[in-house]
């Protein structure tokens, strides 16, 4: 082959094998590798099989593939390789982690992984898979999507980890000091009156929906609010052409599996602030994941 076929395919191969990536990081930290190297470290593969009650051969080729990931370092003592974890397992794959992400993963393993392995049937049908993975009615997405107390904890400890990241850029975004009094809306929104505020803030809720129910929140909001108060939207936005960025359009198929919603470009979000009755609207870019809407009645 020649190198551009070598470099296609490698980066073919990269995608093919994406999977297998991360249920690789979501298995260790499913297993508490990470959480016993970060109180132990330099142990052989036996002794963290034995800690942790799996085999001899999983738990190696497990380790291995950690450090070609630079999940894990290895330092070979006395013929042995001892393992300890790299900054980024500390940083983001431990419980104590300044920035963890536990929670997320684990979410992202247990619940967004068994979805997506109905992405083909989400695809032809247009509706999410809770149906086909778990037994729950696709119509019922509140129901769906905190299935059980134990998966409503994970997800909501999954949310507060994304926005320990995240957060600091989208509330500085702009200038948010006129309002003082801040509603983070949550709950069952469609049915709960909502109270009145100078400043809501949406955190990723309006990608969940279709745009109508989109609509509808957003006019309760704006029946509920004086003049002057504003509404500040917590989203991943997609590019006015829709490819990219990347991570953004793989959420976008996410909200398909998930949800009933979709992740929207700037104009899309202001054609429904627009709906609602909103007429002041600013966007800004924060180069992290979460991108900042600010929208006044």
């Amino acid at each position: 082959m020649s190198l551009a076929e070598d470099l296609d395919y490698s980066l073919f191969n990269d995608y093919i094998n994406g999977f297998m990536v991360s249920k690789v990081m979501f298995t260790a930290c499913e297993l508490g590798v990470f959480d016993l190297l970060e109180s132990e470290e330099f142990l052989t593969f036996d002794v963290i099989a034995e800690r942790l009650g799996t085999s001899f051969r999983g738990m190696e080729q497990l380790l291995d593939v950690c450090v070609t990931l630079k999940l894990l370092k290895v330092e070979m003592k006395g013929g042995k390789a001892l393992y300890q974890n790299a900054e980024l397992a500390t940083l983001y794959l431990t419980k104590s982690g300044t920035k963890s992400q536990y929670n997320m993963l684990l979410y992202m393993s247990k619940t967004t992984y068994s979805c997506w392995n109905h992405l083909t049937e989400a695809i032809r049908e247009g509706k999410n898979q809770y149906m086909r993975t778990f037994g729950i009615p696709s119509d019922d997405l509140f129901e769906a999507i905190y299935r059980s107390e134990e998966e409503l904890v994970k997800f909501m400890r999954g949310l507060h980890e994304i926005w320990s990241i995240n957060g600091r850029d989208v509330i500085t975004a702009f200038d948010l000091s006129p309002f003082t009094l801040i509603y983070d809306l949550g709950g069952d929104f469609f049915r709960d009156p909502i109270p009145e505020a100078d400043l809501y803030i949406l955190a990723r809720i309006l990608h969940d929906w279709e745009d109508n129910k989109c609509v509808q929140l957003l006019r309760n909001i704006y029946q509920a609010c004086k003049p002057g108060c504003g509404v500040l939207v917590v989203e991943t936005l997609l590019a006015e052409d829709k490819r990219g960025p990347l991570t953004s359009q793989l959420y976008s198929m996410n909200m398909l599996v998930q949800t009933e919603g979709k992740e929207r470009t700037p104009t899309e979000y202001h054609k429904l602030f627009t709906q609602a009755g909103f007429q002041d609207f600013q966007f800004k870019k924060t180069g992290k994941i979460y991108d900042a809407i600010l929208a006044r009645k």
